[in-house]
């Protein structure tokens, strides 16, 4: 009985260890085409064919879910950038993370952020 316990409790350990530790709501945004190929505030070279977003404080590397609360699509994606802290959106995407939880077209969608372990 005493292994059944600690196997369960191990268990519930490595759920935890894998589940969001943050969770945001708010508007996002994507990069236009004028930043394809300039340097971002993490010294990485902007390329919108990845799942990379800039936010106002998340450290840089920090792997982000983000989900459009209007359709529930789902992405994830890196943080390589910064936003001006005076910006009212929480997140700016890469044109291929938007692509995939259909924003191009509308341009700013309210989305939840999930910070990932």
């Amino acid at each position: 009985m005493r292994k059944c316990g600690t196997l369960v409790a191990m268990l519930l350990a490595a759920s935890f260890c894998t589940a969001t530790m943050a969770a945001e709501e708010g508007k996002a945004v994507y990069y236009s085409d004028f930043f394809q190929g300039r340097n971002t505030a993490s010294g990485e070279v902007f390329d919108q064919n990845l799942k990379t977003a800039a936010h106002k404080k998340l450290p840089f590397g920090t792997r982000v879910r983000v989900t459009n609360l209007d359709n529930d699509k789902s992405v994830v994606v890196t943080i390589n950038d910064r936003m001006a802290r005076r910006n009212s959106n929480i997140i700016d995407l890469s044109k291929s993370a938007a692509e995939e939880i259909d924003m191009v077209r509308r341009g700013v969608v309210e989305v939840r952020l999930e910070v990932l372990e």
